[in-house]
């Protein structure tokens, strides 16, 4: 099978959409995922899939922690800047959680501590244990065949 016919069949699995914070030498850095999932209730574990060259990749290594920031449905433009479609600034409220870098206004945010990672081809595996969560009562962003999509 080619790379297409791979990434088509991946994009029929509906997702939601976060962005991965982290800081590093007082500086935070983010990207969009799609790629997010809870691991194990006890202890407390969730996993993000990082592309080896994304530049966050090796700042979540470097930080030790990292922060996953689930979007609500009105949140399709903070997708977009974090993952490097919108080039002009926009006004994204920056807070902490337990010391972990998160965006302040999105359905979810969960700080984590670096538990573990694993390499799998091209993409390293972070599994973050966490530390906090705060949840919002809101609808998601969801993400389905190269596209964002709310529930109707």
């Amino acid at each position: 099978m080619d790379d297409r016919l791979f990434k088509a069949a991946m994009g029929k699995f509906a997702t939601g959409v976060t962005v991965i914070t982290t800081e590093v030498d007082g500086e935070v850095h983010g990207m969009t995922a799609n790629a997010f999932m809870s691991v194990s209730l006890d202890p407390k574990l969730v996993l993000v899939s990082v592309m080896h060259k994304a530049k966050t990749h090796d700042r979540i290594k470097q930080a030790g922690a990292f922060g996953v920031n689930i979007l609500a449905k009105d949140q399709a433009n903070y997708s977009q800047y974090f993952a490097g479609q919108i080039d002009e600034e926009i006004d994204i409220p920056i807070g902490k959680l337990e010391n972990v870098p998160i965006l302040e206004d999105t359905l979810v945010n969960v700080a984590c501590k670096l538990y573990d990672s694993h390499e799998a081809g091209d993409h390293t595996l972070f599994i973050g244990k966490v530390l906090n969560v705060v949840v919002k009562d809101e609808e998601p962003l969801l993400y389905f065949e190269g596209s964002y999509k709310e529930f109707k």
